[in-house]
């Protein structure tokens, strides 16, 4: 059953969103074929999300029912637009916008959609870029005092986000953004992630539902949002994603901090009660500052919230009615 509350006659208590459980969502992908099997769900989990195939039939495929109904959508108003401006202009890439905290399982969320919305047939080339490859490199967040601040909005360029998004909704034949690396934690120089006009791109992202700046001349300057057709935010009680950071900084000691060119080479000898420590203030100084800040505000810009509980999986679904 849903959740969403009652409207008055008067329109008291009305709501642009509709609130369903997982119970009731779970059903909207009733006779759909389920697209993935148990080794692309392992493929695709993230270091400690709790992916399973029920998760997969009850959230995820329902969710690339919906987001394929949106693009079809999208494609008959492009029609309709061009030929009432009588053009044969051809259609421009579907963007998604996946947005959340450090930890909640966003860029799970984006992989499992790319892997799902490949498989409809009017969206077979579907591609995924994170916003890491915009974050400035090392040695600018050093010159500008950011290391402390990284994922903050300040530390991102974000003309050049704003830029690529805009060229690839413009419909540019290439479109190309810098590559990140979680290993040296800076971008790579010298290379790209190449965009060859997609029927879908995903953009995965902390802060990509942020509003747009205030311009020096008081007008409002563009968001990268403006170009999205969709956006997603992955939502969880902050002291849930706390606890998830924690865990994943223990599992990561014995996974990627222990290769010697890690950034965090240092952490990977840790015990695990200093783990838990170092964990524990890194999140307080760092993160859950940019989460209440930055992050959590835009959760209500965003087109379909959901909420994860304590094990990780979708318990709740807050979609816009328009």
């Amino acid at each position: 059953m849903t959740s969403q509350r009652s409207e008055s006659s008067n329109g008291e208590g009305a709501s642009p969103f509709v609130e369903l459980d997982r119970q009731t969502w779970s059903r909207l992908a009733n006779k759909i074929e389920q697209p993935l099997n148990e080794e692309d769900v392992q493929r695709l989990r993230g270091l400690g999300d709790q992916l399973n195939m029920r998760e997969i039939r009850d959230v995820y495929l329902p969710l690339s029912r919906l987001l394929n109904l949106y693009v079809g959508a999208a494609g008959h108003l492009h029609s309709a637009t061009t030929t009432f401006l009588g053009e044969r202009g051809s259609r421009t890439p579907f963007v998604i916008g996946v947005a959340g905290s450090v930890a909640v399982g966003k860029s799970t969320t984006a992989r499992v959609l790319k892997e799902m919305l490949c498989r409809w047939p009017d969206t077979p080339n579907v591609q995924l870029v994170t916003t890491d490859g915009f974050l400035y490199p090392n040695a600018e967040l050093k010159r500008r005092g950011l290391m402390e601040r990284k994922g903050f909005p300040e530390s991102y360029d974000r003309r050049a986000l704003l830029r690529f998004v805009s060229s690839v909704k413009s419909g540019a034949d290439e479109v190309r953004a810098p590559m990140y690396s979680h290993l040296t934690y800076d971008i790579l120089p010298g290379k790209e992630v190449v965009v060859h006009r997609p029927d879908v791109l995903i953009v995965e992202g902390l802060n990509v539902l942020a509003a747009a700046r205030p311009r020096t001349d008081g007008r409002s300057g563009l968001a990268v949002s403006d170009f999205f057709d969709f956006s997603i935010y992955v939502d969880a009680k902050t002291k849930y994603i706390e606890q998830w950071y924690i865990d994943r900084f223990r599992s990561l000691r014995s996974g990627a901090f222990s290769n010697p060119e890690s950034y965090f080479r240092r952490y990977a000898d840790l015990s695990d009660v200093e783990a838990v420590a170092t964990a524990a203030r890194i999140w307080k100084g760092i993160n859950e500052p940019n989460l209440l800040q930055n992050v959590l505000p835009t959760r209500g810009r965003a087109q379909l919230v959901l909420t994860k509980d304590s094990d990780h999986s979708i318990r709740r679904m807050l979609l816009r009615k328009v």
